[in-house]
C-alpha cells in the first residue's frame, strides 16, 4: 500500500508543476475579473476546457519524451527557419510580457502586508527569482515549486465556506453561456489564454526531456522512454491540469459569490482581489488584513512558480533554436546562453513596471495575449505530434488528434470574434 502511494507522489512532476503555474497571478487576476464582472456566466469555461487542455498539453510532453528534445528543436529540425523564428518570437514576446506583469503583482501584493514601497518590492522579487532559478539545482527546484502549488488551496476553502447558489453554480458549471459584447469576449479569451497558455507548450516539453536525462532514459543524446515513463507522464499531465483547473473554477466562484453578489464589478487593485477571501477568515479579528495576508501568500507562491517557468519556457525555445546548451540540470558555467535569456527576460519584464502601466491591468492584457499568440502554436503542435516520421510509435491517436485540432479551432475562434466585436 505504502509503496503504491510513494509511486502515485512520485508520478508528480512536470505536468503538476505546469498545471500549479498555470494559475500565476495573471490566471488570478483573469478568473477572479470574470467572476466579478459577469458572475457565474463564464464559469462553464472551466470544466469544458478540460479535455482541450489535457490534450494539447498531453501532446507537448509526449513530444519531448518521444524525441528527446523541446519543441522549438523539433521544429528546427522539420520546418523552415521562417517558421521556427516566428514560433520562438511568439512566445518569447508573449512570455516576456507576462513576467513583467507577475512581477508587478507580486509587488502589488505584497505590498498590502508589507510597509516597503513598490519598486524596491519588484527589484527585491526579480533578485530572488534569478537567484532561485540559476543557482538552484533542478531537482531541488522542482521539488520547491510542487510544495508552492499548495498555495492554491485557499480558494477551494474559501467555496466551501461560503454560503453558495448550489443549483445556479452547477447549472452555470456545465451549460454554456455566450455573450456577444466586447467585454465578454475579451474575457473570455484571456481566460482560455491563461489556461491554455504557449509557455505551457514549451515549458512542459523541454522539462520531460530533463526528467528523461534524470531518470537515464537519453542515451548519445536520442531518447527511449519506456512504456512506464509514457504511463506515468500521462498521469503528471491528467493530475496537474484537473488540479489547475478545479482551482480555476473555485477562483471564479468565489469573484462571483463574494465580490459580484457584493456590487464588486471591477477588480481594479489587488485589495479589490483580495477581498474575494474576507469569508474565509470573517469570523477572526482584523479579517480584512488576513484575507490580504492569504491572498498575498497564494499571489506571492504561484508568482515564484510561475515567473521562472515563464523565462525557462522562452529560454528553452530561444536556446533550442539557436542551438545552444540548454537545460536547468546544467551549471551556470555550462550554458551561458541558456541562464543569459532566463536573465534578460526577467529584466526587460521588471522594467515594464517602471512605464507606469496598471499591474492587474497588466495580468488581464498578458492573458488575452496568451489567447491570442496560442492558436498558431497549437496548429504547429497538432502537426509534429501526429507525424509519425517524427514521434515513431508515440504519434497521435485519432482521439489526441481530434481534441488537439478542436482546441486550435477553439483559440482562433475566440480570437477572430474578439477583434470582430472590437472593430464592430
Amino acid at each position: 500500500m505504502f509503496k503504491r502511494i510513494k509511486t502515485f507522489f512520485k508520478a508528480f512532476g512536470p505536468g503538476v508543476i505546469t498545471g500549479a503555474a498555470d494559475d500565476d497571478p495573471s490566471g488570478i487576476a483573469t478568473y477572479s475579473q470574470t467572476g466579478a464582472e459577469f458572475g457565474y456566466g463564464q464559469l462553464w469555461v472551466a470544466v469544458w476546457i478540460l479535455p482541450f487542455m489535457i490534450s494539447v498539453q498531453e501532446a507537448c510532453a509526449r513530444i519531448g519524451a518521444a524525441t528527446g528534445k523541446g519543441i522549438a528543436s523539433v521544429i528546427k529540425d522539420h520546418y523552415s527557419k521562417k517558421v521556427l523564428y516566428a514560433a520562438v518570437f511568439l512566445v518569447v514576446v508573449a512570455n516576456t510580457i507576462n513576467i513583467g506583469a507577475d512581477i508587478g503583482a507580486l509587488g502589488a501584493a505584497a505590498e498590502l502586508i508589507l510597509p516597503v514601497s513598490f519598486p524596491i518590492l519588484v527589484l527585491g522579487f526579480t533578485a530572488l527569482i534569478l537567484f532561485l532559478e540559476i543557482f538552484v539545482s533542478y531537482r531541488s527546484y522542482a521539488k520547491i515549486l510542487k510544495w508552492l502549488a499548495l498555495s492554491l488551496l485557499a480558494y477551494p476553502l474559501t467555496v466551501f465556506l461560503v454560503n453558495q447558489p448550489w443549483g445556479e453554480l452547477l447549472r452555470a458549471t456545465f451549460v454554456p453561456n455566450v455573450e456577444f459584447s466586447f467585454a465578454f469576449l475579451f474575457i473570455i479569451t484571456g481566460v482560455l489564454g491563461t489556461t491554455i497558455s504557449p509557455y505551457m507548450f514549451f515549458w512542459q516539453a523541454s522539462e520531460e526531456v530533463e526528467e528523461e536525462r534524470s531518470r537515464k532514459l537519453m542515451a548519445h543524446g536520442e531518447a527511449h522512454p519506456t512504456k512506464r515513463f509514457m504511463r506515468l507522464l500521462r498521469m503528471d499531465n491528467f493530475l496537474g491540469m484537473i488540479f489547475s483547473n478545479f482551482a480555476t473554477w473555485s477562483i471564479i466562484v468565489v469573484a462571483a459569490t463574494v465580490l459580484h453578489s457584493g456590487g464588486i464589478t471591477n477588480i481594479s487593485t489587488a485589495a479589490d482581489a483580495a477581498k474575494a477571501l474576507e469569508p474565509l477568515v470573517q469570523t477572526f479579528p482584523n479579517a480584512g488584513f488576513l484575507a490580504k495576508l492569504i491572498f498575498a501568500s497564494g499571489i506571492l507562491g504561484l508568482g515564484l512558480l510561475g515567473i521562472p517557468v515563464l523565462s525557462a519556457s522562452a529560454s528553452y525555445a530561444l536556446s533550442e533554436a539557436l542551438g545552444w546548451k540548454e537545460g536547468l540540470n546544467l551549471k551556470l558555467r555550462r550554458a551561458y546562453g541558456f541562464y543569459g535569456v532566463i536573465t534578460a527576460a526577467t529584466l526587460i519584464g521588471l522594467a515594464i513596471n517602471f512605464v507606469g502601466i496598471d499591474p492587474i491591468r497588466a495580468l488581464i492584457i498578458a492573458a488575452v495575449l496568451n489567447g491570442v499568440v496560442a492558436a498558431p502554436l497549437i496548429f504547429l503542435i497538432a502537426l509534429i505530434a501526429a507525424d509519425k516520421k517524427i514521434m515513431g510509435e508515440w504519434a497521435s491517436g485519432w482521439l489526441s488528434q481530434t481534441f488537439v485540432w478542436a482546441t486550435f479551432a477553439l483559440m482562433a475562434a475566440a480570437a477572430i470574434a474578439m477583434f470582430s466585436s472590437f472593430l464592430r
